[in-house]
């Protein structure tokens, strides 16, 4: 059999080539960096799980409810019970492989996290994307010895191969270009994007790698892929400003028991405590960011925030924030053990992107997509903790769909090593030089001037206004039209979406608008007067599907 191709070595491209391991089914694992340093080492906080090893009596319908209120009911509730419903399951499998999570009399400590109402939050210390990763590559590579799984890091995806059918496009492979030899390669086979978030969209914006550029997703935007949701973007309250990039204080402060405040009247002041008595610090992201935004313009109120960190004790600081009390130190010279921290909003997360089923299929057949690159599961707004929960399952899933069609065709690793579809590419005329920085930056302030914390119609239609123009530039690349082209869609679906949803917040509709509850889709049609079309698709929910 064809060998399955997974774009990127995170967490949601790593579990697909362990669960197709497992079912005996080869894969490429492409990347252009090492797992060891994907996107998702730096994920600190912890991993959702109703576990209910802390005596509240959490289930994974609970786990699902929260879900589902914090992305204001977006997200296709079936998909959500899936995810909720395996996430204990996820979490025992990760503690056999080696996970050392935070345990109290041999029981998996679970801490408070932000939109939920019981602790079920699994962590290791403050690093626990780093120690779930390393147990994950440890796996993969005893698949890679029995040659089920083949690394292929330092390979740049330039290209989707696609069949020639109108009617009905498929996937056929991938072009990879090796960044050590410039070389191109096709690698044939199914595919499944695990390429993570367009942070590099948003460059020194974002708390995550711009080595994630945005720049596979744009590429197979305008070949045809549709997206959803790209106007879902997270702004995650609490974050530093360091050289090129956002620093995350990541949400486990506040759920060991940080607090906002900001100064009025000479006195410090609580907001987020006197506004939402009953989660106070730990609403979800959207609200909490939405508040620092207000009461800064709030003329009584001093321009900074702070996270108050120094009530908490010497203990949770030596056992459960060792790495965020390190990181402050030496980026802002504040031992928040002593001081409040001064914090800001900053990108943080993409809930758009590429839109699936349930099952991870694209609307090509035989392309698939898991993790954060997708639109499943954490709708207008994700709950912290659900980050790693969503990648790791996500990958599940779109390998058990891949393993589901390999079954069908009885084709299977039979332990006899095939000879890999590593070919070199004639000579094309396809550009794949690389973005400039100039276009790249211009793009860069006119979404983060439209696609703000809050939003309306007037700043959204300028922004659509300087892109048509930017689109006019000549000596435009191939690599800078597609972005712009992903901008494009990523402001008309804000555009589109008249009403304030999680993330979303319009100051000229701040009501929710159940005729948008729905996936905002994109997609661009070749030959049209107007490419990029945007459509609203009805979430579905559980009661529909009975």
């Amino acid at each position: 059999m064809q060998r399955v191709n997974i774009i990127g070595a995170g967490l949601a491209g790593l579990s697909a080539a362990i669960t197709l391991a497992e079912n005996k089914i080869q894969s490429n694992l492409i990347s252009l960096q090492p797992s060891e340093r994907a996107q998702s080492v730096l994920a600190e906080g912890g991993i959702n799980g109703a576990l209910n090893t802390m005596g509240e009596e959490d289930a994974p319908k609970y786990h699902k409810e929260d879900t589902m209120r914090a992305g204001a009911y977006l997200a296709d509730e079936e998909a959500v019970r899936g995810l909720t419903d395996e996430a204990p399951q996820i979490i025992r499998d990760l503690e056999r492989l080696g996970v050392a999570f935070n345990t109290q009399k041999e029981e998996i400590l679970l801490r408070n996290f932000g939109g939920q109402k019981k602790k079920r939050t699994a962590y290791a210390r403050s690093s626990t994307g780093k120690i779930i990763m390393t147990a994950l590559i440890d796996e993969a590579r005893k698949y890679e010895a029995q040659g089920l799984i083949s690394r292929y890091p330092h390979h740049a995806f330039e290209s989707l191969v696609l069949s020639d059918e109108t009617t009905e496009r498929a996937c056929r492979g991938a072009l990879i270009r090796d960044t050590y030899t410039t070389r191109m390669h096709f690698f044939e086979g199914s595919v499944i994007l695990a390429i993570g978030g367009m942070n590099g969209v948003f460059p020194e914006l974002t708390t995550g790698t711009t080595a994630n550029s945005g720049d596979a997703l744009a590429q197979i935007f305008a070949q045809g892929v549709r997206l959803g949701n790209l106007e879902m973007i997270q702004y995650h309250p609490t974050t530093i400003c360091i050289s090129g990039k956002r620093c995350l204080v990541t949400e486990a402060a506040r759920g060991e028991g940080g607090r906002l405040f900001v100064m009025r009247a000479g006195k410090p002041w609580y907001f987020m405590e006197e506004k939402y008595p009953e989660f106070k610090n730990l609403m979800p992201r959207d609200v909490v960011s939405r508040e620092i935004y207000f009461v800064r313009k709030d003329p009584s109120c001093g321009e900074q925030v702070y996270l108050d960190m120094t009530g908490l004790s010497g203990e949770v600081w030596r056992k459960r924030l060792p790495d965020l009390r390190a990181e402050l130190i030496h980026y802002l010279s504040i031992d928040p053990q002593t001081t409040p921290v001064p914090v800001e909003p900053g990108i943080h997360y993409f809930m758009g992107g590429i839109d699936v089923d349930r099952k991870h299929q694209t609307n090509i057949a035989g392309l698939y997509a898991a993790g954060e690159c997708c639109d499943q599961y954490h709708g207008a707004n994700r709950l912290g903790g659900n980050s790693m929960l969503g990648a790791i399952y996500g990958g599940r899933v779109a390998a058990r769909t891949v393993a589901e069609r390999v079954e069908q065709a009885a084709d299977v690793y039979d332990g006899n090593e095939k000879k890999i579809k590593y070919e070199k590419i004639p000579e094309t005329d396809r550009d794949f030089r690389e973005a400039s920085q100039q276009v790249i930056y211009e793009i860069r302030d006119i979404l983060a001037a439209a696609m703000g914390i809050v939003r309306n119609a007037q700043g959204l239609r300028k922004a659509e206004e300087r892109l048509a123009q930017l689109l006019q530039r000549d000596g435009l690349n191939e690599r800078e039209r597609n972005r712009i082209y992903l901008a494009q869609a990523m402001v008309a679906s804000a555009i589109s979406r008249r009403e304030s949803r999680g993330a979303h917040y319009r100051e000229d509709y701040p009501e929710r608008d159940e005729t948008f509850s729905g996936i905002m889709q994109a997609e661009i049609k070749q030959g049209e007067d107007i490419p990029i079309q945007i459509t609203c698709r009805k979430a579905q929910r559980a009661e529909e599907t009975v």
